[in-house]
């Protein structure tokens, strides 16, 4: 026994053949017609359903207002708000040599701890640690 018959007592149909168990089997342009008409009335409902649904829906549908932010700004940029730049001694950086391996890589150096924190999981604390190295000024 199928579990649908087993569970509401009586066997399942499917929206397409409505037939009771035991009436008689439709052939050919017949099937044809009743599958037509029972696909009819199935998009009926669900236009019925659907006109329902989007009528309690417009009932609390309300107009969305957004205020307009910094509309004044303009995103351009003119050139003629720039500046002359005045040179300043302490703007320039020392040079500091690195010294490059074959692949191009470089190996940093610590030079100061300046935070230290742990960060708990579950199971576990994991120590965390933030350094300045010899190429951070």
């Amino acid at each position: 026994m199928a579990p649908y018959e087993a569970l509401y007592g009586r066997p399942c149909r499917t929206s397409i053949c409505w037939n009771e168990v035991g009436e008689r089997k439709l052939l050919g342009p017949e099937l044809v017609q009743q599958t037509s008409d029972n696909v009819k009335i199935i998009r009926d409902n669900l236009k019925t359903t659907r006109d329902r649904k989007k009528c309690y829906a417009d009932k609390r549908r309300r107009e969305l207002e957004f205020e307009v932010e910094l509309s004044h700004i303009s995103d351009a940029f003119h050139v003629v708000m720039l500046r002359k730049y005045v040179p300043d001694p302490t703007h320039v950086l020392p040079e500091q040599p690195v010294q490059l391996r074959e692949n191009l890589s470089y190996e940093e150096e610590p030079v100061e701890i300046l935070d230290r924190k742990e960060h708990v999981l579950r199971n576990k604390t994991i120590p965390l640690v933030k350094v300045r190295t010899g190429t951070d000024q």
